[in-house]
C-alpha cells in the first residue's frame, strides 16, 4: 500500500475527531484588530484636539524675537562702507522742473520733466552733471533747474556754462558753505583693466543708489549730444542705469575717476556695459566753463578728404587735408590741401598728417581722439606727407 492517499477527504474539527466547516476564528482575530486600530487612531485625534485647543491664536505676551549677532564687515564691505560714507555728501540730484501757472488763488504746480545727477565740485555750489541732464531747460520755456543735496535740501539753480562736444554742464547753487562738500578727484590714466569702480547716483530717482563694478574696458570712444566724439572713455560692468547720468565714478579710495553718462542697452536697462568720461577730460572742460560760460574746441582749420577713398587710393595711413581754411591754424603753417582743376579733379594731393605731437595719427579716430585733447592757442607740432617726404611744422590750435 502507497504511503500517500490522494483521495479527497472531508476536514475534520481542530481535535480531528469529526468532520467539520472551517473555522472562523481567525476572521473575528481580523475584525477585533481592525476595530482596536479605529479607536485607538479615534483617541490620537481627540489627544490632538485637546492639544491644538490649548494653542490659541493670539498670545498676550508675545514679544520679538532676539536677533542673531552679526558677522562682522569683511575687508572688502568695509572698504565700500566707508567709500559711501565719505562720498555720498559729494552727490546730488539734477532736475528739470516745469513750472505750470494755477489759478489766481492758487500755487504754480512743479513736475520734473528730466532728471539726473551731478556732484559738488567746489564749495562755491558749483555741481557738475551732463549736459543731456540740463538740456531741457535750455530748450522748453516755463523750467527751472533743481539741485537736491544728500541732506534733501533743494536749491534752485542756474548754468554757468556748457560743452556739449564733451557732454558736461556746470551749475551753481546759492547753498552755504557747510552744506557743500567738494568731491575727491583722482586720475583715470593710470586705470587698470580689472580694477574696482563704484557708480553713487539717482538711478530712477532712486536717490544715492551704490553700485560695484569692474573697470571693463579703457579708451573707448562713444558720441557726444551733438554727434562728435569723446575719446578715452571708461567702459565699467557696474549698474548704471536712467538717472545715473551726470553722477561720479569712484576708485576705491573714492577718487573721481569719470563721469557717468551713458550705457549701451537693447532694452533701455542695465545690461553691464556703462560709460564714463574721464577725469582728466573733465578736470580741463570744467574750469573753462567756470572762466568763459563756454568750452573752446581745439580745431586745426582743415576739412579732411574722405577717408575711403584716400584708402583707395593706396594711402594706409593717415589723413588727408581735402582743404586748409584761409587765415586758419593749418594753413597759417603752411599746410595745404588738395588742388583741383578748374573742371573740379584732383590734380595735386592734399599733405597727409601722419603725426601730432608725437602721436601716430593713422585714420580720423586717431586724429579726432588726439586732437579733442589739445588746448586752444597751444602750439602742436604736426607731422605729414607731402609728394611722399616727410616733413614737420609748428601749428597753433584753433579755438571754435
Amino acid at each position: 500500500m502507497n504511503d500517500y492517499d490522494d483521495r479527497p477527504r472531508r476536514p475534520r474539527d481542530r481535535d480531528g475527531d469529526n468532520p467539520a466547516a472551517p473555522s472562523r476564528g481567525p476572521v473575528y482575530s481580523g475584525l477585533f484588530l481592525a476595530l482596536g486600530m479605529l479607536l485607538g487612531a479615534l483617541g490620537l485625534w481627540a489627544v490632538s484636539a485637546l492639544k491644538d485647543r490649548s494653542r490659541a491664536p493670539n498670545d498676550p505676551d508675545a514679544a520679538p524675537r532676539p536677533a542673531a549677532p552679526p558677522a562682522p564687515l569683511d575687508a572688502e564691505e568695509n572698504e565700500a562702507v566707508s567709500l559711501f560714507d565719505g562720498a555720498k555728501a559729494s552727490v546730488v540730484n539734477v532736475d528739470v522742473v516745469l513750472l505750470r501757472p494755477g489759478r489766481w488763488d492758487d500755487m504754480p504746480t512743479e513736475t520734473a520733466t528730466s532728471g539726473g545727477s551731478g556732484f559738488v565740485w567746489d564749495d562755491a555750489g558749483r555741481i557738475v552733471t551732463n549736459f543731456h541732464v540740463i538740456a531741457d531747460a535750455l530748450k522748453r520755456p516755463n523750467t527751472e533747474l533743481r539741485v537736491v543735496l544728500a541732506d534733501r535740501t533743494s536749491w534752485p539753480a542756474k548754468l554757468v556754462g556748457a560743452a556739449p562736444d564733451f557732454d558736461l554742464a556746470v551749475v551753481q547753487i546759492a547753498a552755504p558753505k557747510d552744506k557743500l562738500k567738494p568731491i575727491a578727484v583722482g586720475t583715470a590714466a593710470d586705470l587698470k583693466v580689472g580694477q574696482k569702480v563704484y557708480a553713487i547716483g539717482n538711478p530712477f530717482g532712486l536717490s544715492l543708489t551704490m553700485t560695484k563694478g569692474l573697470v571693463s574696458s579703457l579708451n573707448r570712444i562713444i558720441e557726444s549730444p551733438t554727434g562728435t566724439k569723446i575719446p578715452r572713455v571708461i567702459q565699467t560692468d557696474a549698474a548704471i542705469n536712467p538717472g545715473n547720468s551726470g553722477g561720479p565714478l569712484l576708485d576705491k579710495i573714492g577718487r573721481l575717476v569719470g563721469v557717468n553718462t551713458s550705457i549701451a542697452t537693447p532694452n533701455g536697462g542695465n545690461v553691464g556695459i556703462g560709460f564714463a568720461i574721464p577725469v582728466e577730460t573733465v578736470n580741463r572742460v570744467i574750469p573753462e566753463l567756470i572762466r568763459d560760460g563756454k568750452y573752446l574746441r581745439p580745431d586745426l582749420g582743415v576739412k579732411l578728404y574722405d577717408e575711403r577713398r584716400l584708402r583707395q587710393a593706396r594711402y594706409e595711413r593717415g589723413v588727408m587735408i581735402e582743404r586748409a581754411f584761409p587765415g586758419r591754424a593749418a594753413a597759417k603753417a603752411g599746410l595745404r590741401g588738395v588742388r583741383y582743376t578748374p573742371r573740379g579733379l584732383p590734380a595735386e594731393i592734399g599733405d597727409i598728417i601722419v603725426g601730432i605731437n608725437g602721436e601716430r595719427i593713422d585714420d580720423v579716430e586717431d586724429y579726432e581722439r588726439v586732437l579733442r585733447e589739445l588746448r586752444p592757442g597751444a602750439e602742436v607740432k604736426v607731422r605729414y606727407l607731402r609728394a611722399s617726404a616727410e616733413a614737420e611744422t609748428s601749428v597753433t590750435v584753433d579755438g571754435v
